[in-house]
């Protein structure tokens, strides 16, 4: 909307006052305004992701985290109850007389179609065909008291990759890599290894939401190149690619003087300059066929059960020992509403072996002190399932009961924090939001939540929303 001109001048009144608008306006375009215009700029970071100290002295200095997307059930994995046997084919009720689920055709309880035992000198539950893990299970810290607040996959995944049910928030790895850089400046910050068919919710959760363009997650594609393009075209080579790109940029700063506050253009011209710095260390850290025999046989590869996942969690060994801050790998499918012993004896058959090999190799390398891992979905199962035939046994989603566990980098490991109750329903000890455990995941890398915050919408925003406690038990 045009203001109305004002013309002071010597001899002349003035056709009227400047309105407050206006002279506010006019202060921006003072000497003074460009003095503190220079001022702000002056005190932004020249590279957004160099590596800087955090709030606080951590062993963690890099994150892999283990996404198992569609909520894998803890009954059937880490959290054993025995109660369920004595229950099976029962009607589930919260209240009243019990009757045989065949009879009602309602809802019933389901035993676990899977054993359990003791692993480690710590003793972790876990069931039986976990049979890598349970060598690596004194690594462990598993933490069985989280709670979420939604039962829908796409809401749900919002809310433990970024905090927000809702979506359009950063997610952990933005701000990671936003808190305390990363610690190479030739390949990204913070990245993604999704699948084929990406996460409900898609590329939402490993966004940069309101955090500028520096900060989002960059997805290596599962088949066929990692990056497109990353090779220059025939006929092209590096010598001729710079002098064009110093041409881009000459170009891209002439417009950045023009709109000085867009960031998504100085984004644009940072990951130009990354991208011709990536297509000399990329193709060495994407290639696995250096590895040699006995690294690929640890990780499962060659195997069709184990080949695909197997390939990220080498691959995430690399880019953690290249320095790449935050890498997140998703495993899809844990959806089990049916065919439990079928679907979740598939999925571990697929991720035990290589997420195993992870551990053990980061360890042997020296890397598993300063590496945290996470392991985790968006939600816990239910006890109880609708019945079909009789025979295909599942579970629904559960937010108020699940486990989480981590490893490595400063995690209290050896230990199980909290517990659900005996039938897994809901969490009754060491109870705690996602939003505390966020805010722990930060603390274990050195990142104080009350201080990591951005300035969006007329607030100061921060990963756990309205803030959360740190969950101590996990820390060593």
């Amino acid at each position: 909307m045009p203001t109305r001109p004002f013309f002071p001048c010597a001899g002349a009144r003035a056709l009227h006052a400047p309105t407050r608008r206006e002279f506010l306006y006019g202060l921006g375009a003072s000497i003074g305004g460009l003095a503190f215009t220079s001022l702000l700029r002056a005190e932004e970071k020249p590279n957004p992701l160099a590596p800087h100290p955090g709030h606080f002295p951590a062993k963690a200095k890099n994150c892999i985290f283990l996404m198992m997307e569609g909520g894998p059930s803890h009954i059937d994995t880490f959290d054993p109850k025995p109660k369920l046997a004595e229950l099976h084919l029962q009607e589930f009720v919260r209240q009243g007389k019990q009757k045989s689920a065949m009879e009602s055709g309602k809802r019933y309880y389901v035993r676990s179609p899977f054993a359990f035992h003791k692993c480690g000198q710590s003793g972790a539950d876990m069931a039986e065909n976990w049979e890598h893990l349970a060598g690596v299970a004194d690594d462990l810290c598993f933490f069985r008291g989280c709670q979420v607040d939604s039962v829908n996959h796409p809401t749900a995944m919002y809310q433990m990759n970024c905090g927000n049910r809702f979506g359009g928030d950063p997610a952990i790895g933005a701000w990671v890599t936003y808190g305390i850089g990363s610690l190479n400046q030739n390949l990204p910050g913070f990245i993604v290894l999704p699948e084929v068919s990406y996460p409900q919710g898609g590329a939402a959760n490993w966004s940069n939401g309101f955090l500028p363009a520096h900060f989002q997650g960059t997805p290596l594609r599962p088949k066929g190149s990692p990056i497109l393009d990353i090779d220059p075209p025939a006929g092209v080579n590096m010598e001729r690619e710079r002098v064009n790109l110093d041409l881009i940029a000459q170009l891209n700063q002439m417009q950045q003087a023009r709109h000085p506050w867009q960031d998504e253009l100085a984004a644009r011209m940072d990951n130009y300059e990354l991208a011709f710095r990536m297509q000399a260390q990329v193709p060495e850290v994407l290639d696995l066929s250096q590895e040699d025999a006995k690294t690929k046989e640890l990780y499962g590869i060659g195997r069709d059960a184990t080949d695909s996942f197997g390939r990220k969690c080498l691959l995430a060994r690399k880019l953690v020992e290249k320095g790449v801050r935050f890498v997140q790998l998703y495993n899809g499918s844990w959806d089990s509403h049916d065919y439990i012993e079928r679907a979740h004896g598939n999925l571990i058959r697929s991720v035990d072996q290589p997420i195993a090999a992870l551990i053990s190799d980061l360890k042997q390398r020296g890397l598993l002190e300063s590496t945290l891992i996470v392991w985790c979905g968006e939600f816990g199962r239910t006890p109880d399932n609708g019945v079909r035939m009789g025979t295909t046994y599942g579970r629904d989603h559960n937010p108020k009961a699940m486990t989480i566990w981590l490893a490595g980098g400063g995690c209290h490991a050896g230990h199980t924090i909290g517990a659900t109750d005996e039938l897994g329903m809901e969490a009754v000890e060491g109870v705690a939001h996602v939003r505390d455990f966020h805010v722990t995941l930060l603390r274990l890398l050195g990142l104080d939540d009350n201080k990591l915050t951005y300035y969006h919408a007329g607030r100061f925003k921060q990963l756990s929303q309205f803030g959360g406690k740190v969950i101590r038990d996990l820390i060593a």
